[in-house]
């Protein structure tokens, strides 16, 4: 089954050749994408049963064996990552061409954007099974330079501005990380990450700690953890609705696999738990305190995602079994999660004509389907029982608990927090939104109208507080001036209610994806039988595969 790998990459890059080949032909490239990234779902699902039943799958490329070659690695968690990133390609795509379809493809140009968004997905999985860092590398370049393109789409000023920051701030990461490549080469003479397991941990302990910060900077960027999350509030809003939701719900969760991945590989016996810790705290608490002061909802969203990262940071720093499981399972949740607020904030954009609760509201009677749509995912995110945040959360918790460490203690209490200041913001967002009555506008020049009844003292006292916590509020640096409203695709509105039925597949399937999840984290907490079956195929099922190449490389 090995040769079911490296499809993983080849049929969305296939598929973006394929389109890129067909300009101007808008309903030939929608139909390739469509097949590409459905055929990249079902296998990523099917990988992950194949390799829950039959152990990892190694496809050693061109047959030139480990470390001398690239190895591609699908175990439990890459397999997790592929299958759930896909389903969100492939949701987001369909939302897409509902917006496409009805604005006349004026915020995504077909002939650009379907190549470039299989592109983004081929670089995406690439880095989930990339077995060496060199590969790894190469999966975030792919997915980096995709993402430039699309989130400068439509060459608004706001999104080329946003577009620089976001470009630097990727350009400077890339660096960083290809310089700590050099010095972990420079350091062991190998790249492979099953040989860098036994190489690394010959090294003295200072300079593990220096080859360890050096990965955890050049990762913690693309993360988006604090304090290196600036980035991300100015650049994830301004782009078109689709993007911003696959941007948000998927490209920080690449860098923090990353992070998992280097840190059970490569330092299982890191020094710097501690300091994850004190990262995942502040990540936490500075990015919630961002988001309840945030009038604009796509910001507000942006800094929750920011924030929720640092749970995902704390399941790291446990570097327990338990605390592995619980974060995959988690991030599986956020990416979901994420990526449907931001789909319904797309909705509401068209509806209300902008994302900043000041001019939004009343949208519960004009639009009562926006407002259920946002709303499950809102109570998801923000832990309420029995959604799959919740359970993540308890996972999370627990696992911690387990430490039995001040440290620990102090974090289950400042997720409790956040998990309750997440649910307030969304919640404020929503009763603003949707709740109160639409704010009132100057009436247009015409004929004198018969005056209304004057409203109670209590609606006067109920507006006036509404009034000045929005006035407390701060809005988009560049806001975007009232849309008119736009209808609402059954495309659009079908892929976010599709999203919202896989969101509570977490939760009805709780108990055989969170057993999934702990079987994945007793490997992350268990390395060195992935690392043996990248360098000596000892695969459990008869061997790894590769391409037909002779076995062994030449010496020298």
């Amino acid at each position: 089954m090995t040769f079911l790998v490296p499809l993983v990459v080849l049929i969305p890059l296939v598929g973006a050749a394929l389109a890129l080949a067909a300009p101007g032909r808008g309903a030939l490239q929608r139909g390739i994408t469509l097949v590409a990234l459905t055929a990249s779902s079902v296998l990523g699902i099917a990988l992950m049963f194949i390799v829950d039943r039959g152990g990892p799958l190694v496809m050693q490329v061109g047959g030139w064996a480990a470390p001398y070659g690239i190895s591609l690695v699908v175990d439990r968690v890459s397999a997790i990552m592929l299958a759930v990133s896909a389903v969100v390609l492939l949701a987001v795509f369909i939302f897409s061409i509902g917006q496409g379809l009805a604005d006349g493809d004026e915020e995504t140009p077909v002939s650009i954007y379907y190549p470039t968004y299989m592109v983004l997905g081929a670089g995406v999985f690439n880095a989930f099974i990339a077995g060496d860092l060199f590969n790894l590398y190469v999966g975030f370049e792919i997915l980096l330079v995709s993402s430039y393109v699309l989130i400068t789409l439509g060459g608004t000023a706001p999104r080329i501005r946003a577009g620089v920051t976001y470009v630097i701030v990727s350009l400077v990461s890339s660096i960083l990380f290809l310089a700590a490549i050099g010095l972990v080469y420079g350091a062991t003479g190998t790249v492979n990450m099953a040989q860098l397991q036994t190489r690394i941990a010959e090294l003295p302990s200072d300079l593990q700690l220096i080859l360890n910060l050096a990965l955890l900077i050049a990762f913690g960027i693309k993360a988006a953890v604090f304090p290196l999350a600036f980035w991300l509030p100015d650049s994830y809003p301004t782009a078109p609705a689709p993007v911003t939701a696959v941007f948000a719900g998927l490209l920080t969760k690449v860098g923090v696999y990353a992070i998992i991945r280097t840190q059970t590989m490569l330092f299982p016996e890191s020094s710097v738990d501690p300091l994850l810790m004190v990262i995942a705290a502040l990540t936490l608490l500075v990015g919630i305190l961002g988001a309840i002061s945030q009038l604009d909802v796509k910001r507000m969203l942006s800094f929750t995602l920011i924030s929720h990262i640092g749970y995902m940071i704390f399941g790291i720093a446990i570097a327990t079994s338990a605390g592995f499981a619980a974060t995959i399972y988690y991030i599986a949740h956020h990416i979901i999660v994420q990526t449907t607020l931001f789909l319904a904030v797309g909705l509401m954009e068209r509806q209300g004509g902008t994302t900043s609760l000041s001019g939004l509201g009343g949208m519960l009677r004009s639009a009562p389907v926006i407002g259920v749509l946002f709303f499950i995912p809102m109570l998801n995110l923000g832990g309420i029982p029995p959604f799959s945040g919740f359970l993540g959360k308890v996972g999370l918790f627990t696992a911690g608990a387990a430490l039995q460490t001040p440290a620990a203690y102090w974090l289950i209490g400042i997720g409790a927090l956040v998990s309750l200041l997440t649910l307030y913001a969304l919640a404020r967002a929503w009763v603003l939104a949707f709740w109160r009555p639409k704010p009132a506008t100057a009436a247009p020049a015409g004929p004198a109208k018969e005056p209304t009844k004057a409203p109670s003292t209590e609606a006067l006292r109920l507006r006036e507080r509404e009034e000045a916590m929005i006035e407390r509020l701060q809005d988009a640096p560049d806001a975007a001036p009232t849309q008119e409203q736009r209808g609402i695709p059954r495309l659009m509105v079908g892929a976010t209610v599709g999203m919202i039925g896989v969101s509570l597949v977490l939760t009805f399937a709780a108990g055989p994806l969170f057993g999934y999840a702990e079987r994945a984290g007793e490997d992350l907490a268990e390395p060195d039988t992935l690392a043996s079956l990248v360098l000596d195929g000892d695969h459990p099922n008869g061997g790894s595969g590769s391409t037909g190449a002779p076995e062994e490389a030449p010496n020298g």
